[in-house]
């Protein structure tokens, strides 16, 4: 019998999908649910974005483009993170690709041998261990906790290294936590790995504009590590691009050299008008961010505010992204007298039928206390959703 590749079957579907496509059928149905699983901002891509699109199908970008990407935006990159975080890379050291997760994927299969370990920070993106596994390699993971907000120390770094090591993948500001790491806690960590030379840093900072406590930190920027680090950037959240499939790495020659080959093989260029699009986002007008930016803090705020009035529910205030991760553990082991919730899996789906609010368990991103509610919703929608929510768990005795 004809069976699926053991690669496949060990891998898990990503839940922030499912959630989002049954919440689209209840949807299709005529059921009212808010979708606050979704990890996309809700605003329209701005206007001068969207015209530079027209304009590259009018002018016939139609064919292939260059496997790394048009110089032109890999130029606008370079001058991208120059000016915005002093970080100095050339453009053979630029590769565009079909998102940032693309990004991350092309690399693992670019550095991972069979049995390689990945150290990841728990809670993490759903599918960085999924990746992991894609490339033959060994996830360790970093537990951390809500007190700690959700953030590794040196001490546990240093212990999670071995000779198997080979990289070390970090989120900040983070999915699913929001949480972001400073300066001085990044030059931490990066004086720990300057000791380990055998290990490459895949900074994942896709969230780097959602950010609302001042100034982006790399871990890029640190002389020694630098020439270690694949930093992977993109237009999705920043500029709401998501549809676009834009993401970007930067990194050491030999490893874009080899992401180049890679991609070469599986997608070629990425979509033609889409990085025309990314040019004009990279060098136009920047108020769309801030813009954005704005609106989503103060929906952090309303969020927030209600998440910590409700009795059970502990929540912290997250510096980045536009995601809270709450501990609701209070309400394991209650019942509404149908349903039982034994963890944040049979919560969100009690969420979703009872309350009609869509979320995405926190067990996919390797924290069951906790569940992932996103902001990227209006204002109505989240009022709205707090209402539900508050009701749906009065309801768990």
């Amino acid at each position: 019998m004809t069976k699926l590749s053991s690669r496949l079957a060990n891998m898990a579907a990503s839940q922030t999908i499912a959630m989002n496509q049954k919440s689209r059928d209840l949807q299709a149905q005529g059921v009212d649910v808010i979708n606050l699983s979704v990890g996309e901002p809700d605003f329209r891509t701005p206007d001068h974005i969207k015209e530079a699109v027209k304009k590259a199908v009018d002018d016939n970008y139609s064919f292939y483009p260059p496997v790394a990407g048009f110089p032109e935006l890999r130029k606008a990159i370079v001058k991208k993170l120059k000016d915005e975080n002093n970080l100095d890379y050339e453009p053979d050291q630029i590769v565009v690709c079909s998102g940032a997760k693309h990004c991350i994927v092309n690399v693992l299969l670019s550095i991972i041998d069979k049995d390689d370990e990945v150290i990841i920070p728990a809670p993490y993106w759903v599918s960085y261990a999924e990746q992991v596994k894609i490339s033959e390699g060994v996830n360790v993971i970093i537990d951390t906790t809500i007190d700690n907000d959700f953030k590794i120390t040196p001490q546990q770094l240093e212990a999670a290294i071995g000779p198997k090591t080979k990289v070390f993948l970090l989120c900040s500001p983070s999915n699913p936590t929001g949480s972001m790491y400073s300066k001085q806690e990044l030059e931490a960590l990066a004086k720990v790995l300057a000791k380990h030379e055998q290990i490459i840093v895949i900074a994942d900072e896709i969230y780097e504009h959602i950010n609302f406590v001042g100034k982006h930190e790399s871990i890029a920027q640190f002389d020694y590590l630098k020439d270690r680090v694949v930093l992977v950037n993109g237009v999705s959240k920043a500029y709401a691009m998501t549809g676009y499939r834009i993401g970007y790495l930067a990194a050491p020659v030999w490893i874009a050299k080899a992401v180049v080959k890679l991609q070469g093989q599986f997608t070629s260029g990425a979509t033609a008008v889409a990085q025309i699009a990314s040019i004009t986002a990279l060098e136009g007008d920047q108020s769309c961010t801030k813009e954005m930016n704005a609106a989503f803090k103060r929906r952090r705020d309303l969020i927030i505010s209600r998440l910590n009035a409700i009795k059970g529910v502990k929540c912290k205030v997250p510096e980045g992204a536009f995601y809270v991760f709450p501990d609701l553990s209070a309400y394991y082991g209650k019942s509404d007298g149908n349903n039982m919730i034994k963890g944040s899996s049979d919560l969100c789906m009690y969420l979703l039928e009872k309350g009609h609010i869509a979320t995405v368990p926190g067990s996919a991103f390797g924290e069951d206390k906790c569940i992932r509610i996103s902001f990227a919703n209006s204002d109505e929608n989240l009022t709205k959703a707090m209402d539900r929510l508050e009701k749906a768990l009065s309801e768990l005795k």
